[in-house]
């Protein structure tokens, strides 16, 4: 028996799939009520209806745009309906393009932005008037180790995760007065499609490789501890990161060279990845 969330009402974005699933199925394991959000409406009707049937309680799916306030507000709205109320808000919805920066178009780049950061602005605004309204709340964004050390062939978003970090550290300290709690997680490479064709290595598998529901049961644990502030996923990859960090850049990066960490995202199997990125020129 794990940690328990009886009664607590979350809404998660990008629900449908992946991390946003599994977190989804944790939630209701522990007796949160949930409602998931998606950009993709036939996805997200039968992911709310497989995780109904597992969990015994209803899971709700709701059609989300997170890169439209309207949208967002409205998912809010239609949470707090159905739930009678909101406890919580997983701001997790994210594409992952890879390939080299100046291949990339335009584009790619600005839904990158829209998606990964101004979504997660967006949702935290959003949630956090709320909250703060009701002085009670809680905010988990989902952001990556690439929010907290770079490499190459992933800059742009690197560039947004690194932004949904800085954004949860200053919330973390400005909501505090509105006993608003906000989280920031950093998982590593997480086994979903996100990753396809990618080549991490045997030390980047050992401390950077995790499924989704690890990031699945950090949620609930940051939900369930009632504690804001960042974490990485698995702890160990937040200790290299911290050790690695901590070097002077040159050496750092040598040092990701020689574990092969940078050609992770390089030496990608791009057929592989060709599914992926076509779901996510799509959505």
């Amino acid at each position: 028996m794990g940690m328990r969330l009886d009664g607590m009402r979350v809404a998660v974005t990008g629900g449908a799939r992946g991390i946003g699933r599994a977190t989804a199925a944790a939630l209701a394991a522990s007796g949160a009520r949930v409602v998931i959000g998606d950009i993709d409406q036939d996805t997200l009707a039968a992911t709310a209806a497989e995780l109904t049937a597992a969990a015994g309680v209803e899971v709700i799916g709701i059609r989300l745009d997170v890169r439209d306030p309207e949208s967002f507000g409205n998912f809010l709205d239609r949470a707090e309906t159905e739930l009678g109320g909101l406890d919580g808000l997983v701001n997790n919805a994210g594409i992952m393009p890879t390939g080299p920066f100046l291949d990339e178009s335009m584009d790619t780049a600005d839904r990158q932005l829209e998606i990964n950061l101004r979504g997660v602005i967006i949702g935290s605004k959003l949630a956090g008037r709320r909250f703060a309204a009701r002085r009670s709340g809680h905010i988990v964004n989902v952001a990556s180790v690439l929010g907290l050390v770079g490499t190459p062939d992933i800059a742009t978003y690197s560039a947004t995760k690194f932004g949904v970090v800085g954004l949860g550290a200053a919330l973390h300290q400005e909501l505090a007065q509105f006993d608003v709690r906000v989280s920031t997680l950093c998982p590593a490479f997480v086994n979903t499609q996100l990753i396809a064709g990618l080549s991490p290595n045997r030390i980047t598998r050992a401390i950077g490789f995790v499924e989704p529901e690890d990031v699945a049961r950090a949620v609930v644990g940051a939900l369930a501890r009632r504690r804001g502030g960042q974490r990485v996923v698995p702890r160990i990859g937040g200790v290299a990161i911290a050790v690695l960090t901590a070097l002077p850049e040159g050496l750092r990066n040598r040092l990701g060279r020689l574990l092969g960490s940078h050609d992770a995202v390089s030496n990608a199997d791009t057929a592989q990845r060709a599914v992926y990125l076509e779901r996510a020129e799509r959505s």
